[in-house]
C-alpha cells in the first residue's frame, strides 16, 4: 500500500479522502491556497503545503505546483476527488511521467470518455444505446441548424469538452438555435477552452439515471446499482437518490448490464460513473456521458451497496483486485441525498459566503451521515463552489429515507450565512417528490415556480 497520499482538492470532498485514506493507516498530504489556510481539510492532514493563490487556475489548477508538493513531501499518490484537475487527462500524464499514481483511470481512457463525441462513438462501438445526434464535432451555426433539421426538435446543444452543467442549452425550435448555439460556445470555450459542440435529440420528458462503476487493474468490472439524479437546476443536481423508483427489477438488470458493458469495452480502472436518459413511457434508456472520477452522490451508493467507493479507488490505484465481486455486492434499503449550499434560493440562488457564527449539524441514529469542511468560525470564502454540506440519509425503505432527511434538515443550523436548507425541506416534502412523481423538468418547471411565488 502507498505510504503517503496527496489530496489535490478542497472542502468536504478533501476531508472525505483524508478520513478514507487515515483509515488505510496511509499518510495524508493536503494542499490549500492562501483562502483556505484555516479550512478543516488542512488541519485534519498530516502535512499541508500551500499551492498559490485564492483563484482556482493558480492554486487547485496549478499542475506544476501540485505535483511540486508530491515531491516535496515524498507523496507516491495523488487523490484528485471530483472537479478542478480530477478529469483532466494532461495532469493524469504528468502524474505518470513522474512516477507519482493519480488515483483515477489512465489519461488514455480519460480522453476517450471524457470527450462527449468521443464517448459517444465507443458506446456505439460497445452496442450501448446512444440518443440520435451529430456524428462529430459541430463548429458553426449553418451546420447547426442542418443537423437539427436532420434529426429534429427539441435538441439539446452540449459542449464535447467538460461538464458541471457549463455549455448546455435546450433548444425548442430553429429560431432559439442560432442565439442558443453562440451562447453555448461561447460559454465553453471560456470555461473549458474548447468552443466544440455537438447535438443530440431530447429525451423529454426523462429521468436521469446514472450507474456506478468499479474496475480494477485485473479486468474485473462491477457495479453498484443506480441512482436517480433527475431532481436539477440548470443542470446542476440538487437531490439524488438510490435506488430509483422508476426502474423495476428487469430495467434495473439491463440499465446496468450495459453500464458494465461500457466500461469493460474501454478497460476501465478505477471509479466511475455511466449517465443514461430514460425515457419513462417506452422504458427505453440511452447513454449521456461517463465521468470518470468519484462522484458528488457517491455516498447514497455507498450506504445501498456497504461498499466504501473512495476506499476501492485507493486499493485499486495501489494495483490490488476490487474487494468485492459482482456477486458479493448486495443492496438494502433507500438511501438519500442533500446538497446544502451557501446560497440564497429566493434570490436566483446568489451565493453567500461569509463568516459562520454557529453551527448544529445533524446527528443521532444509525444511517445519519453528514460531509462537510465546516466549523463554527470557519470563513466560506467567495472563490469556489458554494456546496458546504451533504446531507445523507438510509432507510429500510423509501418512506423511513424521506421522513429521516425531513428530520435531518429540521436539526441542521447554520448562522452568519444564507444556505438552501429550507429549500431542500420544502423540497424533499414536496407531495410529488414523496410520491416519487418526477423528472428532469420537475425542478424548473413545476416546483420552482411555486417555491419562488410564496416570497
Amino acid at each position: 500500500m502507498f505510504n503517503k497520499i496527496l489530496i489535490a482538492n478542497r472542502g468536504e470532498i478533501a476531508v472525505r479522502i483524508i478520513r478514507a485514506v487515515r483509515e488505510l493507516g496511509v499518510g495524508t498530504v493536503a494542499i490549500y491556497s492562501t483562502a483556505d489556510r484555516d479550512a478543516l481539510h488542512v488541519h485534519l492532514a498530516d502535512e499541508a503545503i500551500c499551492v498559490g493563490p485564492a483563484r482556482s487556475t493558480e492554486s487547485y489548477l496549478n499542475m506544476n505546483n501540485i505535483l511540486s508538493a508530491a515531491v516535496a513531501t515524498g507523496a507516491q499518490a495523488i487523490h484528485p476527488g471530483f472537479g478542478f484537475l480530477s478529469e483532466n487527462s494532461k495532469f493524469a500524464r504528468l502524474c505518470e511521467e513522474m512516477n507519482i499514481k493519480f488515483i483515477g483511470p489512465s489519461a488514455k481512457v480519460m480522453d476517450m470518455m471524457g470527450d462527449k463525441i468521443n464517448a459517444r462513438a465507443e458506446m456505439i462501438k460497445a452496442g450501448v444505446p446512444v440518443t440520435p445526434g451529430s456524428e462529430g464535432e459541430v463548429h458553426t451555426t449553418d451546420e447547426a441548424v442542418k443537423i437539427a433539421e436532420e434529426i429534429g426538435y427539441p435538441i439539446m446543444l452540449k459542449a464535447s469538452a467538460g461538464g458541471g452543467g457549463k455549455g448546455i442549452r435546450k433548444v425548442n425550435n430553429v429560431e432559439e438555435l442560432v442565439p442558443a448555439f453562440e451562447a453555448a460556445q461561447a460559454e465553453a470555450q471560456a470555461a473549458f477552452g474548447n468552443g466544440a459542440m455537438f447535438i443530440e435529440r431530447m429525451i423529454f420528458p426523462a429521468r436521469h439515471i446514472e450507474v456506478q462503476i468499479l474496475g480494477d487493474s485485473q479486468g474485473n468490472v462491477i457495479h453498484l446499482g443506480e441512482r436517480d439524479c433527475s431532481l436539477q437546476r440548470n443542470n446542476q443536481k440538487v437531490l439524488e437518490e438510490s435506488p430509483s423508483v422508476a426502474i423495476g427489477h428487469t430495467l434495473r438488470n439491463e440499465i446496468t448490464a450495459a453500464a458494465v458493458k461500457a466500461a469493460q469495452h474501454v478497460s476501465y480502472e478505477n471509479a466511475g460513473t455511466i449517465e443514461f436518459l430514460l425515457d419513462e413511457s417506452s422504458g427505453k434508456f440511452y447513454f449521456m456521458e461517463m465521468n470518470t472520477r468519484v462522484q458528488v452522490e457517491h455516498p447514497v451508493t455507498e450506504f445501498v451497496s456497504g461498499v466504501d467507493i473512495v476506499k476501492e479507488q485507493i486499493r485499486v490505484a495501489n494495483g490490488n483486485e476490487l474487494s468485492v465481486k459482482q456477486e458479493d455486492v448486495t443492496f438494502s434499503g433507500h438511501a438519500i441525498e442533500c446538497r446544502i449550499n451557501a446560497e440564497n434560493p429566493k434570490f436566483n440562488f446568489a451565493p453567500s459566503p461569509g463568516k459562520i457564527t454557529n453551527l448544529f449539524l445533524p446527528s443521532g441514529g444509525v444511517g445519519l451521515r453528514v460531509d462537510s469542511a465546516m466549523y463554527s468560525g470557519y470563513s466560506i470564502p467567495p472563490y469556489y463552489d458554494s456546496m458546504i454540506a451533504k446531507v445523507i440519509v438510509h432507510g429500510e425503505n423509501r418512506f423511513e429515507a424521506l421522513m429521516k432527511m425531513q428530520r435531518a434538515l429540521l436539526e441542521f443550523d447554520v448562522e452568519g450565512v444564507i444556505t438552501n436548507v429550507d429549500f431542500q425541506l420544502e423540497l424533499i416534502s414536496d407531495p410529488h417528490v414523496v410520491a416519487g412523481d418526477y423528472d428532469t423538468s420537475f425542478l424548473g418547471n413545476v416546483f420552482l415556480p411555486e417555491y419562488q411565488k410564496e416570497d
